[in-house]
């Protein structure tokens, strides 16, 4: 048995709760215990565009970006948890790394 850690991040908080709820179905049906999903802090990226370019220095624009992150910890994974999560079609602007934990 051996821990896996998915980290999911999208722009859209519904998406990405969407995508989880259904990771959340997958795991809970093949009976592998589960952990989270832990919501991480949002990451806002802001920038600030000149309006006009060359004439008035300021007229600005600003525009935020928010990256919204989950955890999911599968603690008891088993090659059917794994089958099934390969299965799962995810939303494509949602972005899942996976990682394998070890356990020693």
């Amino acid at each position: 048995m051996e821990k896996i850690r998915l980290r999911l991040k999208a722009y859209d908080h519904r998406v990405l709760d969407r995508s989880i709820e259904s990771i959340v179905d997958a795991v809970k049906r093949t009976g592998a215990q589960l952990v989270g999903p832990i919501p991480m802090p949002t990451k806002r990226r802001k920038y600030t565009v000149l309006k006009s370019p060359h004439v008035n220095k300021d007229s600005r624009e600003q525009f935020e970006i928010r990256v919204h992150t989950r955890v999911v910890d599968i603690i008891s994974s088993t090659p059917d948890t794994i089958d099934s999560l390969m299965k799962l079609n995810l939303a494509p602007e949602v972005n899942v790394e996976v990682r394998s934990m070890d356990k020693e």
